[in-house]
């Protein structure tokens, strides 16, 4: 193998790279001795077809296969040799024709073309100094949050028979819905508990009950929504009759010894304990974030380097982006900011250059300090990300095993995690008494400080860093017989009601 240099510009190269023919063809002899014995071909008893016969019939295949693997070995061994690390991914051009080199009338010439990642001279860590904010958890905030939990498991009490139902209020309905005077599958349940304004079902059903009291019959008119996953009611008008039962009122749940219990804590005091743990907790997330970007700031600040052009133009483009996507679902312009477009490819290739800074010196403290993502970790990590596709966890999961690239997605931000710990470790850490609003609020950044729009909805500058390749999304849900989503929207009125007479699809 012949290396040689092209040209060395800035954190630019490009090397050619030349493996001779008579090279080729020694590993094509390889091969073929390798495979003789297990070769079948008409005619041919197993392991007795002649060498130039397999070479007549496979070589072109097998001469393929050694050209990738020769180019992928030979480039590796190059970086090695040159101790150099790319940036991203080489290009790889090959030079002369590719029968010739497959035919083996000429050498296996190839140009390489990448950006190397530059020395970098990490900071005593140890100078470094960090403040963590920090909150007590005192009883009121854990009175506080006992009280939004009673309110969110709040119970339902039923009104006088001549109350009429409000917006937020609970009605016990039995329903039974036609099109065209004709009852469907599904369309039919008993006894079936709808919370009014919770969207359960197609909108226009909830809103036509408010006003009803027990005893009364309605009928309820909507139409199913075109994209509805039955297709045979999918756009159809309907009837639904409904005859209420019983109307209830909200009421948020007591704070007792039974409320505890109910939530299978042994007391109130313990639930309390749990709360405090469970703040604490929280506010610990929080504080760390606040930190981290501490940590961050100062890392960026205290390191110079060259960085890779190529690095700084992905995150660039991925930046901006998620820019144009934000200005669009929010239905703006580019010409409804305060700032030119020049002025804000400007700030946010900034942005871009800081991150990849941050981003290379965190990779070369984890390098240099061997820390690693064990298997247990990265298996935890993508049992939580398959949690966040109910429905489809197999799916999702047998994607990651699948691809290296998205698994490198779930890797990334623990490897990150372990190194910032490993930092903070190191530098000078003292707590510092703020409020819990300074504490909730999000942690500065260099979004912060991002152009604003003069409408609220587009002073958001993009997030952070998205994964090189998305997870997959999630698909559609399967189409669902009709009775599970009758009238509404989102969920049909028996949504709840498979458990009901009549109920058990919709």
């Amino acid at each position: 193998m012949n290396i040689k240099e092209v040209s060395a510009e800035g954190l630019a190269r490009e090397v050619q790279i030349t493996v001779a023919a008579a090279d080729l063809a020694g590993k094509l002899e390889t091969k073929i001795d390798s495979i003789k014995d297990q070769v079948q071909l008409k005619g041919f008893r197993p392991g007795k077809v002649p060498i130039a016969h397999i070479r007549k019939t496979y070589g072109e295949q097998l001469m393929g296969e050694i050209i990738q693997e020769t180019v992928n070995e030979s480039s590796q061994q190059m970086l090695t040799d040159r101790d150099e690390r790319p940036a991203m991914q080489p290009e790889i051009k090959l030079v002369g024709e590719a029968d010739d080199i497959i035919g083996g009338k000429a050498d296996l010439v190839y140009d390489v073309t990448y950006e190397v990642i530059p020395p970098i001279e990490l900071t005593d860590f140890a100078k470094l100094k960090l403040e963590k904010p920090v909150v007590d958890v005192d009883d009121a905030r854990v009175d506080e949050a006992l009280e939004r939990l009673a309110s969110s498991r709040k119970d339902f009490v039923a009104r006088a028979k001549t109350a009429k139902a409000q917006e937020g209020d609970r009605v016990k309905i039995d329903f039974i819905g036609r099109i065209d005077g004709e009852a469907f599958e599904g369309g039919a349940g008993e006894g079936f508990d709808l919370e009014l304004g919770s969207g359960q079902f197609i909108p226009g059903f909830e809103e036509q009950l408010v006003g009803c009291k027990a005893g009364d019959k309605k009928d309820v008119e909507v139409s199913f929504p075109e994209e509805y996953g039955a297709s045979e009611l999918a756009g159809k008008a309907a009837v639904f009759e409904c005859t209420v039962h019983e109307v209830s009122e909200p009421k948020d749940a007591e704070i007792t010894e039974e409320f505890a219990t109910s939530l299978g804590m042994e007391s109130l005091e313990k639930l309390k304990e749990a709360m405090r743990e469970q703040i604490g907790r929280d506010y610990e997330q929080m504080s760390r974030g606040h930190m981290k970007k501490d940590l961050l700031d100062q890392l960026s600040d205290s390191h110079s380097f060259d960085l890779p052009p190529s690095m700084v133009e992905m995150e660039f483009n991925q930046i901006w982006h998620q820019f144009e996507h934000e200005l669009e679902n929010n239905e703006q312009k580019i010409d409804d900011l305060d700032e030119s477009e020049e002025d804000l490819r400007a700030e946010y290739r900034s942005i871009a250059e800081r991150r990849v800074r941050t981003g290379l010196v965190l990779a070369e403290v984890g390098n240099n300090n061997e820390i690693q993502v064990s298997q247990e970790e990265l298996n935890q990590g993508l049992m939580q990300r398959v949690q966040q596709f109910p429905g489809q966890e197999q799916q999702v999961f047998e994607y990651f095993q699948q691809n290296p690239e998205a698994m490198a997605q779930i890797r990334a931000p623990i490897f990150e995690e372990k190194v910032v710990d490993f930092i903070c470790e190191l530098a000078t850490v003292s707590d510092k008494s703020v409020s819990l609003e300074e504490l909730m609020q999000e942690p500065g950044s260099e979004e912060a400080d991002k152009p604003k729009a003069k409408k609220a909805a587009a002073k958001k500058a993009p997030a952070k860093k998205a994964a090189a390749k998305k997870a997959p999304a999630k698909k559609a849900a399967a189409k669902k017989p009709a009775a599970n989503k009758p009238a509404a929207k989102k969920k049909a009125p028996a949504k709840k009601a498979a458990a009901k007479k009549d109920a058990d699809k919709k």
